[in-house]
Parts: C-alpha cells; structure tokens; sequence
C-alpha cells in the first residue's frame, strides 16, 4: 500500500500539461492546451488541458480526468501502478507498507508481465556484454554493423545464446513462473511427452532488440538469428499478450516521441536497424513498423505527435507499391505523407553509415516529395503508352486522392495530377465524386450513422449529453454544483445585519452562501453525486476545516472524481485578443452573485414544481374531504412559494 502522505505529493507535483504532454502535441489556446483526443479518433482537436486546473476533459468523448486518470486510461494501469509511473517520472520515492499475503497473491497480472519482460531484457544484455559467446557473437555482430556503445547500451540490444532453456533455466532460478514466462511469450511449452523438458527459449541463437511501449518499459522482444541456414526464419517476434498488441505497436517511439513534436514530423522506416542507424546518424524522430502492413492504430499513435509523415523506401518498387494502401490509410487519418527513396541497392541503414549525419539530413530534406504526386510520377512513368493501363492508373490515384478528408487539399492534388498527366481537370473531378458518393452510399447501407452526410466542413463535437427529462431536476442541480465547485472559494457581496440589527453590506464565501440557502430550505439533490459533493462541502464549513484544492479531482470514488471534471471543464475559453484591443467581456465570476442566486432560486422552483405535481397526484387519490383540505392547503403555501422565487428569478407565472 502506498502511504496517503505519498499519493497527495505525487498529486501535487504531476503536472497535466507535462504527463499528457508525453503523449499528445498540445498547443496553449488561450489560458487552457488543445490537442487531439488519445482515447478515441479525430481529425479536429477537441481534448482540452487546464493546468490551472490540473485535468484534462475531451469534448468529443467525454474522457477527463486528472494525471493519475490520465495514465491509468492511456497506459491501461491500476491505480497503484499509475501512481508509481508518475513516482517514478517526478522521482518520488515510494515506501511501500507492507503488503498483506493476500495482497501479493493478488498482484496484477499485467505487472507481472512487464516485470519478467524488464527481467529477460537485462539477462540477454547482461549476456552481450559479459559472456564470451554474446560478446564473440552478439556483440561483434553489433559492432560490424557500425552501432557504436553508446547506442547499443541506448537501444537495450542483447544476446541470447545457443541453448535451448538457458533463459527460462535462469528465469526460475530467479523465482519467476513458467507461467508468466509462457504468457509474456519469453518461453515456449511444448505438450510432447517423449522430451526432457517442456520448456523451451522463444529466442535462443539470436541477437535481441527489446521493444518498448510509449512510457519506455519493455513489453516484447525481436530477435535475429545470424546463421545462414535457409530453414531458420531470419527474425522472430514476441507474439501477442496482454501488454503487446503488436498493431498498436512502433517500433522506437519511446525514444522518438520528443524528437518528433520539435520536428513536426515522423520518418517511417521498416525495421529495427533502419531506426536505430538514424539515431545514431542524429535522426531521433523516426519509428518502424517493423515490417507489418502500417495499422489504423499505428497512424493514429503518430498522429498525436504531428500531422506530419515522410516513409524512407529502399528503392524497391514492388514494395512501394505494396504499401500503398497503408499511406491511403495515413491520407484518410487527414495527415501528410510524404515519400523518401534511398539510391539503388541502398536502405536507410546502409545508406546512413555512408555519409556524414548533415548530409544525411540535407538529403532527406531535398529529396522527399509528396506521396500523391510521387505516386502519380510512379504509375504514370510505367503506363505512359498504354491506354488500358493509364485509365487504371487514373482510377488508381484518384481513389488515394478521395480518401482525403479536406476538400481543399483534395483540389489541390486533382491539379497536380491533371498537370502530370494530361488530363482534364473536370474528368478527374468527374472520378472523384463517383468514388466518394459510392463509399458514401457504402458506409449508408452499413447503417454507419456517425458518418456525416458531408466531411467538407469538421466540426467541433461537443460532450454527447444525454437526454434530460424535462420534469426531472438534473440541469438546475448540475447548475448549482458547478457554482460550487468552481466558485466556491470566491467572495460576494451580501446584506447582513450588524450588532444592533441594521442592515449593513458583508462578505461571504460563495459556497457558504449557498450551502446556507439550500439547507434552509432542507433541499436534497436527485443526483446522488451531486450530493455526495454538497454534503462534503457542507460537512468541512460545518467543521471549519477548508477542503484541499483539487479534493474532489482527486477524490478517491471515482463517479465524483468524473463528476468534478465533468462539471470544472469549458469547451471553450475567452480568447485574449478581446483585452488587447480594449473590448471588455463579461465573464461569470463579474456577475457571480446573480448566477448563483439565480441556479439556487431555480433548483427551488424546479423542485417547488415536483412537489405541486405530486400533491395534485395526490389531491386525485383522496380519499376523504379532510385530505382534500390539507392537500389543497399544501397546494397553496407551494404554489406561494413557486411564485415568490420565480419573482426573484423575474419569470412571469402562469398557472
């Protein structure tokens, strides 16, 4: 268990804006920081920060939450776990209280994936660097391939020898268990009755390249023989687990992620080496897909970091062309690609080591064009004297151009591509509407309903808001709490009586205010969140001891803690440019007493309301001319009081 005087210093010091900074490309849109949602896909930024505040809110989604919130989401961690990564970021030391046996027993699982994972990363390291076969085979490998130390010790590469259990055997004499061996994929079971042994290493006889998630732990592994047998694949991968989704995966991100927000942009390589020859070249923003078909997900990772990508190809055309359905994806996510091709013969890797690291850049820099018109130079080039070829082509470059989801960039490559090849703006046009109005009608029939009609114009999506029953009190209780929660400790003005009983102006705390006029009145709150916040709030001036900021973010049941974010965040913020030219805006906090008393008299009215309609229910239920009396009597002193806060409120009655 971590102590609480531990937990509230991990609180105070983890700033929003630097744990989700790690993760999303913020730009600062007035006093709040604007990015695009992790947590679900968009194409405008609607995922909000306050560091004022200490949270994050998106308004397409509804995900908000604070740091902790934020990494146990991202990262799918446990609150402990969670803890621990901001512990560990803000070099916080934790002193655990002794666990109980039953808590140990209970350790999550995934833990006990990463920590065999973090373990088998330092054996195969331990191996390159301090056993004569990792440092006669492993290492010298390393080294003819031009990696210096300080890379190799950077990247975590290792060894792991030529026997067939050294790693397991080594594992449970550290006292960890098959099972989680198995699970992490480190060790393979065999069923056969007639060995020796049913456990075996996933990864003997190669060279190891460690896999790290976004926050940097290890989570998989890619291992490379060096025997020259035909037989033996050249690369095996980890295969899935709880902690690696292979999909979801690029290769070098952890160490990529800073380098790509200054850069704004992404180099796209396809396998280990090529990333780590960059970076050792002084390219640190580039990832690899690690030889997969580019995923959804993959684009989506580096799209939180930069609108921007550029794929480095060896010069290969059958493989360019093979993964042109994976840069359609990236055009379809709305970013920009662009396409590098090395000279003949050569890759990223090899092409590195032959030239110095700002010849490499300016190389780079002067050959990578843009993926439609490198395409469109492509194809053409290959059907230029053949008609059937060049309608297809046609087709082809069109049908990347209609995944685009900004209609002004669409325009652009329709004349690029009527320049190239010789064709009729309108013809291309022409083929273009025919192909969006038919994925249009496609996405219809699937009954795709959060299609817009049209994606000429993105929209800002708000919070999606349920329903409100228009008899029911959720709006005016959400009002009042709001007012709480971020007013609360500002002062108004009131009239109060001096000592002598004359009225006299007088200060008071917001939430006093209305903590008093609710309870006068003995108003309860339908919502139980609503008032599980009212009552704490009430209970702390009742006891004169003042709730820490940011208690009920941080609150430890969860519904409140949403709640408190939900009710904190604004989707929008006063732009600055309104002070600079000396226009003056009214905000609420100008005018707080007046909002406060007006969502305090409105709640009364609503809840006046209620209990109207439930004594005319009842007034039709009587049973004896008594009751009718009392119930009509009850009727009247509501109907009186309805009438008296609807005056203050300056409604006009009607009934």
């Amino acid at each position: 268990m971590i102590p609480k005087e531990t937990i509230d210093k991990i609180f105070d010091t983890a700033r929003i804006d630097e744990v989700v900074g790690e993760f999303v490309t913020l730009k600062k849109r007035g006093v709040n920081m604007l990015g695009l949602c992790p947590f679900h896909n968009e194409k405008t930024p609607s995922f909000t920060v306050s560091p004022a505040k200490g949270i994050y809110k998106c308004f397409g989604c509804g995900k908000g939450g604070n740091s902790v919130n934020f990494i146990m989401d991202h990262e799918q961690l446990t609150y402990p776990e969670a803890l621990k990564y901001l512990a560990k970021k803000y070099n916080i030391e934790i002193e655990e209280e002794e666990q109980t046996p039953e808590q140990v027993i209970q350790q999550n699982e995934r833990e006990s994936l990463f920590v065999v994972c973090s373990f088998a990363q330092k054996h195969f390291t331990d191996n390159l660097h301090n056993t004569d076969e990792g440092k006669s085979i492993g290492l010298s490998y390393f080294k003819e391939r031009g990696f210096r130390n300080d890379i190799i010790e950077k990247f975590q590469l290792g060894y792991s020898p030529d026997k067939w259990t050294k790693f397991t055997d080594a594992a449970i004499a550290a006292g960890y268990k098959t099972e989680y061996l198995v699970k992490a994929g480190l060790t393979i079971h065999s069923e056969k009755q007639e060995l020796t042994t049913q456990y075996f290493d996933r990864f003997s006889a190669r060279v190891i390249f460690p896999v790290h998630n976004i926050t940097g732990r290890v989570i998989a592994f890619g291992g490379r023989t060096l025997k020259t047998d035909k037989k033996v694949a050249k690369y095996i991968n980890s295969p899935e687990t709880d902690i690696y989704h292979k999909s979801n995966v690029l290769y070098g991100m952890f160490f990529a992620k800073k380098s790509i927000i200054a850069e704004e942009n992404c180099y796209l390589v396809e396998g280990y080496t090529d990333v780590i020859s960059l970076h050792q070249s002084g390219i640190e923003n580039v990832v690899a897909s690690s030889g997969t078909s580019l995923t959804v997900e993959q684009i989506r990772q580096i799209h939180r970091y930069t609108k921007n990508i550029t794929i480095l190809y060896d010069g290969d055309n059958a493989g360019i062309k093979a993964s042109f359905r994976g840069i359609d994806l990236i055009l379809e996510e709305g970013m920009n690609v662009k396409v590098l091709l090395f000279p003949d013969g050569e890759d990223p890797d090899s092409f590195s080591k032959k030239v110095g690291h700002e010849e490499l850049k300016t190389f780079i820099k002067q050959n990578s064009n843009d993926f439609i018109t490198f395409k469109t130079n492509l194809l053409y080039s290959e059907a230029k004297n053949d008609p059937i070829r060049k309608a297809e082509l046609i087709k082809d470059i069109v049908e990347s151009v209609a995944v685009i989801p900004e209609a002004i960039v669409r325009s652009v490559y329709i004349k690029e591509c009527s320049r190239i090849m010789q064709i009729e703006e309108q013809t291309l046009l022409n083929e273009l509407n025919k192909i969006r109005r038919k994925k249009f009608d496609d996405k219809r029939k699937k009954g795709a309903e959060e299609e817009s009609v049209s994606d000429e114009i993105d929209i800002l999506t708000e919070a999606p808001q349920q329903l409100i029953n228009i008899d029911d009190c959720e709006y005016q209780e959400r009002d009042v709490i709001r007012l709480l929660l971020n007013y609360g400790h500002l002062e108004v003005m009131v009239d109060g009586e001096d000592e002598e009983g004359k009225k006299t102006p007088m200060t008071m705390r917001t939430a006093d205010l209305i903590v008093q006029e609710l309870k006068n009145d003995s108003i309860l709150f339908d919502n139980s969140a609503y008032q599980v916040i009212f009552n704490e709030i009430a209970d702390s001036i009742e006891k004169v001891v003042p709730l820490p900021e940011n208690y009920f973010i941080n609150h430890n049941d969860k519904t409140i803690s949403a709640t408190a974010v939900d009710l904190i965040s604004f989707p929008h913020s006063l732009s600055e440019n309104w002070e600079k030219h000396g226009i003056l805006v009214q905000t609420e906090d100008m005018i707080l007493k007046k909002s406060l008393l007006n969502a305090v008299y409105s709640l009364k009215v609503k809840k006046l309301s209620k209990m109207i309609d439930e004594s005319q229910r009842q007034l039709k239920e009587a049973q004896s001319q008594e009751d009718v009396l009392i119930l009509l009597q009850q009727q009247q002193q509501l109907n009186e009081a309805k009438k008296l806060f609807a005056n203050l409120l300056g409604r006009v009655m009607l009934k």
